[in-house]
């Protein structure tokens, strides 16, 4: 039968309600099964809280001496994989309930690659410095099935991906991409100019790890430096609400006036972000100042 890894990289994080939910589950798999740990570099804190696990049955933790970021740390625990599938996941998640692993195996057959989903608690985060992470998260990670389904390379996550391990190998994630973001869109772009299949499950894992608003402020900059680097080097054809509007901007002259409007707001833009009551539209003009300086967008 096929066997599984499941490939969770850590960084910062204590992650043993995570490995004990997935241990439980692991007989629901039609054949052997392993859970891989690979710590990039965290504090001392939480590799203490963590190395414990590697006294488990079936789970492997590892240290690495430098970290080497989100691309290049599940590349490596794709190559320490000994199964034939590899899931991956990330070190935020949690498990939904007793049938996720089953409800995995049970669509084997139905493509090379699956994908399951995200989705975010319901309530509010009480916390107002959390509460922009969770907004995006609701509304732009946590889509529904049907528009998976009608689009199924697009917007690719990397956390709760089910696929053979061949497949990664064949097209590694991007390690140049430092940093934070679009390493899976470009593994959804190869996939579909390979012609992969990939079939979209209801089967959600739960993000329940939320960075302050500062912190993903940051990262969604890094993100769309990452996303203007695949569009001006790999020459990749992502269509989005973002790359659309730059692109129609240069075509009739007016990027150079809409990135000054921008900036001159950049500040107003920011304050609204790390307030108790964030709007993703603040969020979305940030993102197009920040690709017009880029020189990105169709």
């Amino acid at each position: 039968m096929a066997g599984l890894s499941i490939l969770i990289p850590i960084f910062n994080r204590e992650v043993s309600h995570l490995v004990h939910s997935l241990r439980v589950q692991l007989s629901d798999w039609p054949g052997p099964a392993e859970i891989r740990l690979l710590d990039d570099d965290s504090a001392e804190e939480f590799r203490v809280q963590n190395r414990p696990l590697a006294a488990l049955p079936r789970v492997f933790y590892q240290e690495l001496p430098a970290n080497v970021g989100r691309a290049a740390i599940r590349n490596q625990l794709v190559a320490r994989a000994e199964q034939e599938w590899v899931l991956l996941l990330d070190n935020t998640s949690q498990v939904p309930d007793g049938q996720y692993l089953a409800r995995y195996a049970a669509a084997l057959g139905q493509a090379p690659v699956l994908a399951g989903g995200v989705r975010y608690a319901s309530q509010v985060p009480a916390e107002p410095a959390l509460r922009l992470r969770w907004l995006y998260g609701r509304q732009r990670e946590a889509r529904s099935l049907a528009p998976r389904c009608a689009a199924p390379y697009d917007q690719l996550l990397v956390n709760n991906l089910l696929l053979k391990k061949e497949i990664l190998e064949r097209f590694p994630l991007n390690e140049s991409l430092r940093g934070y973001g679009h390493e899976d869109t470009k593994l959804g772009w190869q996939l579909a100019a390979a012609g992969v299949p990939i079939h979209h499950l209801d089967n959600p894992i739960l993000h329940a790890g939320l960075e302050t608003a500062a912190a993903f402020v940051q990262k969604s900059e890094q993100a769309v430096a990452n996303l203007a680097r695949l569009l001006r080097e790999d020459n990749l054809l992502i269509k989005s609400s973002l790359t659309q509007t730059a692109g129609r901007l240069r075509r009739v002259g007016l990027a150079a006036g809409a990135q000054a409007a921008l900036a001159l707001g950049e500040p107003l833009l920011r304050r609204n972000l790390l307030g108790a009551r964030p709007s993703l539209r603040a969020l979305d003009a940030l993102k197009l100042l920040w690709l017009l300086r880029e020189g990105g967008g169709r």
